[in-house]
């Protein structure tokens, strides 16, 4: 039976603030390239991973949570696109192309099919299974359409609007015929916001002093839907400015992750005055409605009407650094890890 070398990157221990270099690190082991006898496991090679802001809650140690936490001495896991190398399940065949969870390792012994999708065309890059084609595109669709149910002329705010599901959410508004204005941590991103991916305006919060100050002037009218990615002050600031009946769907927190006592919030009453409506939601809740998406995103996509902007980097052994990189923002774009190309 055939044994390869797998190289891993294996979780340290729980963190407790910014994860850092140390809380990983690389190993080699040896695995069998067949799946068990009897087994309905399917095994994969990796060719790109995914870097995403829930992996950190994931390094903290949780029982509450709606994904466990990382075992310490085990190889970390998230979303990937993988080949098939064998399997013992009806559902996947030798050569096919999956986008799902599996290992932060060369070769992974997936036993938990349940989160693998068939990758049903090859005509766009394998890497945007795990962005704009899986789970941040699937993130985006669900958190705006479904949940903030947006009418032409609407006024949308998209916090960390440059990342991988906020850049996908800011188009889906501007083909409705919203207005759409998002928040990133540079220039370049901010730039990026405007000049590629189509938004009506952009803001550095990071050269804002007063939060409220800036929504105020760039949502004179108020907002009619706000996409949070970030939580904390941004949450708080953007409640009083909310117009009536408006809808915020809670996507993600990044501002608090690493905080070891998060912030809390002062303006809540605004949720009663403006009857707002405030939905956080889990993106697995939605995977039933992915072949919809898939025949609404693929046409825009080959059309030019949506594009999608990724930060690539080469090999496993750099994936901890990309990761860690998410909460600088020194990404610019969906963070990918390349770990083999064929």
């Amino acid at each position: 039976m055939a044994e390869v070398s797998n190289k891993q990157v294996i979780f340290k221990d729980y963190v407790s603030g910014f994860p850092t270099d140390a809380d990983m690190y690389m190993t080699t082991s040896t695995m069998s390239l067949k799946v068990p006898e009897g087994s309905q496991a399917v095994l994969v090679k990796n060719l790109y991973l995914s870097c995403d802001p829930y992996m950190r809650a994931r390094m903290t140690y949780t029982h509450t949570s709606y994904i466990g936490s990382f075992k310490p001495g085990s190889v970390l896991n998230g979303f990937g696109v993988a080949k098939v190398l064998d399997s013992g399940h009806p559902n996947f065949s030798k050569g096919d192309l999956i986008w799902g969870f599996t290992g932060w390792e060369e070769y992974t012994l997936i036993t938990s099919t349940e989160t693998l999708f068939k990758i049903p065309t090859t005509d766009v890059p394998l890497s945007y299974y795990i962005g704009i084609l899986g789970m941040p595109g699937m993130t985006a669709y669900a958190g705006f359409y479904e949940i903030c149910t947006p009418k032409k002329g609407e006024y949308v705010y998209v916090s960390s609007a440059s990342g991988a599901v906020g850049q996908l959410v800011g188009q889906f508004g501007k083909l409705l015929g919203c207005y759409v204005v998002g928040s990133a941590g540079s220039k370049e991103k901010v730039d990026l916001l405007k000049d590629k991916f189509g938004f009506d305006d952009a803001f550095n919060y990071k050269e804002e002093p007063d939060l409220a100050s800036c929504l105020k002037r760039y949502f004179p009218e108020g907002i009619d839907i706000y996409f949070d990615n970030v939580g904390g002050e941004m949450l708080d600031a953007v409640l009083p400015k909310m117009r009536s009946h408006g809808r915020i769907a809670v996507c993600g927190m990044i501002s608090q992750y690493n905080m070891e006592k998060p912030k809390g919030l002062c303006n809540l009453i605004s949720i009663i005055i403006k009857q707002v409506k405030i939905q956080g939601f889990v993106v697995r809740s939605y995977y039933h409605l992915y072949p919809k998406y898939m025949e609404m995103v693929l046409p825009h996509i080959k059309e030019g009407k949506i594009v999608y902007v990724e930060d690539t980097v080469e090999g496993l052994e750099n994936a901890p650094q990309a990761l860690i990189g998410l909460f600088s923002g020194a990404n610019v774009g969906k963070q990918v890890v390349v770990v083999s190309r064929e």
